[in-house]
């Protein structure tokens, strides 16, 4: 349905909608709210602990984006981004509005975007002052001249204790995360997770930057003293927080970035960690940063002591925290680096078989950037269980791209090509049998293998090509075990190796078989089975 809505009716809300606001509350008041609200508490760090009930994920299939006429010619719809049309989103929004009117609501102005030319300014509306905190540590925050200046133009609205019907609603269950291209708002209901505050915004930048000819990307960044820059891209808990948090480089920003002509940019003013089995002797800096100011998800505290047991998963595997990048000692201050000499593809293989680190060309740079593969870690989604789901995401991030995902790859393709950027492929899972037989690769041989790319060691050294994925391996790198570099030495069965590796590379191959009439080029950049191994 096509909307016929006035420019002045896509007008998103105004606060004079609420009795009861709070605008822009420095970090400690957001605190004494929370706490006096019933909605977190305090760790002995000085983190504020909040709960996210039901949901300690987010809910891919409760996402929906407005059918009208900003949308109805440019999305790619299918079962990621849903359609809903204006009519059932008018009456949810005019509903949630009414319900929060009388509601103590808390207001966040901020921007997103450290590129000055393209920064977006948003407001963030949230029914919980603990969510408004989130969004205060993760975003950019603006001044008192920059709120004057510039208008939000995007509003995200969350009340999570209203729940949608969906019978009368057109949503699949009481939760509902609904862009609307049109009003430039993003309404949320029904979960307490905040993760989705911040990923709707993302989900606006991929829709909004590629007009720009600015490519928006699911990774994190640092550069290093020579001012090289690296990117790391991979999906939640893959390791792209840990990784680009190295004490050696500057961080420019740990999730989401954008890469246009003058170079790559932060989206982001603050972190947001997986600490599951956190450990200050292996991630310094993530486990400094959680101070006073920072929100924990879902951790369990001591109650005695009120210290935080990062190794208890009885709520969620998806413990996270949220926290400003003031709170790490070596980071770029502009969130603003050059374009980047090194990309890292992260893939946590469950299947144990895909090589640690390998080279690759552009074609098969644009291959693994379509396909996306890697595994969800327990927790980070909705319905994922306990134990890793391996998955192709388009992009490293297909949940958050309303375009179709072949646009965001030839944008990619093309910036690696201009500038001369390498890719690698960077297996963050497991070696020596799938999971539940092999075990996790360690962290500490994954940075030297990230360190001896950055480097520059691995430059004109003896490499193999794996015949299966047609991926270029070391032969060696100082400080990892020869042996891991060859992933089917490390399998008690190389037989089981082989059916293991012949069934991924299927998939490899069936995945891609969705994106139809692609050049040949990237078909022949792909795996290909060897069924002769049995």
């Amino acid at each position: 349905m096509v909307s016929t809505m006035t420019e002045k009716d896509m007008m998103s809300i105004h606060l004079t909608e609420f009795k009861q606001i709070y605008r822009n509350l420095p970090v400690a008041a957001l605190v004494e709210h929370a706490i006096r609200n019933g909605e977190a508490e305090l760790a002995a760090n000085g983190a504020l602990v909040a709960r996210t009930g039901k949901w300690t994920g987010r809910s891919p299939s409760d996402k929906f984006i407005v059918r009208n006429g900003a949308s109805e010619d440019t999305v790619e719809w299918g079962a990621i981004n849903q359609p809903i049309d204006q009519a059932h989103y008018d009456a949810l929004r005019a509903r949630v509005l009414s319900y929060a009117h009388d509601r103590r609501m808390y207001v966040l102005d901020a921007c997103v975007g450290a590129d000055p030319d393209t920064q977006l300014p948003i407001r963030v509306v949230t029914e919980y002052a603990w969510h408004n905190l989130f969004a205060k540590q993760l975003f950019i925050r603006s001044n008192a001249a920059e709120l004057d200046e510039n208008p939000p133009a995007y509003t995200v609205i969350s009340v999570p204790s209203f729940q949608a019907v969906p019978a009368s609603d057109g949503t699949r269950s009481e939760t509902a995360v609904i862009v609307d291209f049109a009003r430039r708002e993003v309404l949320i209901t029904g979960t307490e997770y905040a993760g989705e505050i911040k990923k709707s915004i993302f989900s606006v930048m991929n829709f909004l930057l590629p007009e720009q000819n600015i490519l928006p990307m699911h990774c994190s960044a640092n550069i290093g003293q020579s001012a090289d820059v690296a990117l790391f891209f991979g999906l939640s808990g893959t390791g792209k927080t840990s990784l680009s948090s190295d004490p050696a480089r500057r961080l420019i920003g740990d999730d989401e970035h954008g890469w246009g002509d003058d170079g790559v940019f932060n989206f982001e003013g603050g972190c947001y960690a997986k600490c599951i089995h956190l450990r200050r002797e292996d991630e310094p800096q993530i486990y400094d940063a959680i101070q006073f100011g920072a929100v924990l998800e879902n951790v369990i505290l001591d109650p005695v002591t009120r210290r935080p047991d990062y190794d208890d998963a009885s709520l969620t595997e998806n413990t996270r925290a949220a926290y400003p990048l003031d709170n790490v000692e070596n980071i770029v201050p502009s969130g603003v680096g050059g374009h980047p000499q090194t990309i890292f593809f992260l893939a946590a293989d469950a299947f144990g078989v895909l090589p640690p680190i390998a080279g690759l060309s552009p074609e098969q740079a644009m291959y693994h950037f379509l396909s996306g593969y890697t595994s969800k870690l327990a927790g980070t989604e909705v319905g994922l269980g306990s134990e890793p789901h391996a998955t192709f995401e388009a992009c490293f991030g297909a949940p958050f791209l309303p375009l179709p995902a072949i646009r965001y790859a030839e944008m990619l393709r093309d910036k690696i090509r201009r500038h001369g950027t390498q890719v690698y492929l960077l297996n963050t899972g497991w070696t020596g049998g799938p999971f539940g037989v092999g075990t996790r690769i360690k962290l500490d041989h994954t940075r030297a293998m990230v360190r001896a790319v950055l480097e520059g060691r691995l430059d004109g050294g003896a490499t193999y090509v794996d015949p299966r994925f047609g991926l270029t391996v070391p032969e060696w790198i100082d400080g990892v075990p020869e042996r891991l570099l060859h992933p089917r030495s490390t399998w008690q069965s190389q037989t089981a190796y082989d059916q293991a590796a012949n069934r991924l590379a299927q998939r490899f191959v069936d995945n891609f078989a969705k994106f139809g009439p692609v050049a040949d080029e990237m078909v022949a950049a792909g795996p290909k089975p060897m069924l002769d191994d049995g």
